[in-house]
C-alpha cells in the first residue's frame, strides 16, 4: 500500500515527533521509500503499480506500454510515462525501479487511457495505439512511408502481425490531436494498408 508522509503523519498523531516514527519504521523495514514524501509498505510491489504515484498526472506508455502489449520484442525495465504541460523530462531512481516522464500534446493527453486494477492499486495505461502515437510523437519527423516502415519495424523492431491487429480509426482519431507529422504519416500509412 502507497502512503504519504501526510497520510502516515495523520495515523500517527498519538506520536509527539511523527518524523522520529516515520525514520524507525523504514529502519526497521515497516515503510519503504519510494521518493521524499511517499512510502511503499510491501518492498516487492511491480514498479508499474506505483507510476502514477510517484509523478503526474501521468500514464504509462511508449516503449513499455509497447513491450507490456507485446509489440516490441524487448523486455522494458524502465518504467516509461506520459505527462502534459511539464516541459521537462523527468527521471527518478527508486529501488523499486526507474521512471521517465515525458510530455505529450495537452490535447491528446486524456485520449485512449485504460484503468487497470490489480490487487489494491489501479494504474493508467497508453492503449496500444495511443503508446506507438505517443512514441512516434517523440521522434525526429519522417517523410515517406519507406522511412517509417524502416522506424517502425528495423529501429523500434514492432512486431508486424501485432501492428497489423491495432485500431487503425483510434489511431486517425488520435492523429488529429498530436500535430505531429509522424502521427500523421502513420494514420495515412494505415488507412492506405487497409484498402489496398
Amino acid at each position: 500500500m502507497i502512503i504519504t508522509t501526510t497520510i502516515f503523519k495523520n495515523n500517527n498523531q498519538q506520536y509527539l515527533n511523527q518524523n522520529n516514527k516515520l525514520t524507525r519504521e523504514v529502519k526497521a523495514n515497516k515503510l519503504y521509500k519510494i521518493i521524499n514524501g511517499l512510502y511503499e509498505t510491501n518492498p516487492n510491489t511491480p514498479g508499474y503499480l506505483l507510476a502514477g504515484s510517484i509523478y503526474g498526472p501521468s500514464y504509462i506508455s511508449f516503449e513499455y506500454a509497447l513491450s507490456f502489449y507485446g509489440l516490441i520484442p524487448e523486455k522494458v525495465t524502465v518504467i516509461t510515462n506520459a505527462t502534459f504541460d511539464k516541459k521537462k523530462k523527468k527521471e527518478y531512481h527508486t529501488s523499486f525501479g526507474v521512471f521517465t516522464y515525458r510530455d505529450v500534446p495537452k490535447e491528446a493527453y486524456a485520449q485512449e487511457i485504460l484503468l487497470k486494477m490489480e490487487k489494491n492499486y489501479s494504474y493508467q495505461i497508453a492503449t496500444p495505439e495511443k503508446a506507438l502515437c505517443d512514441k512516434l510523437y517523440t521522434l525526429s519527423p519522417l517523410h515517406n512511408y519507406k522511412n517509417l516502415e524502416v522506424m517502425l519495424f528495423q529501429d523500434l523492431r514492432i512486431d508486424e502481425e501485432e501492428f497489423n491487429k491495432l485500431d487503425s480509426s483510434k489511431i486517425e482519431t488520435l492523429s488529429h490531436s498530436y500535430h505531429s507529422t509522424n502521427v500523421n504519416l502513420l494514420a495515412k500509412y494505415m488507412r492506405r494498408n487497409k484498402y489496398e
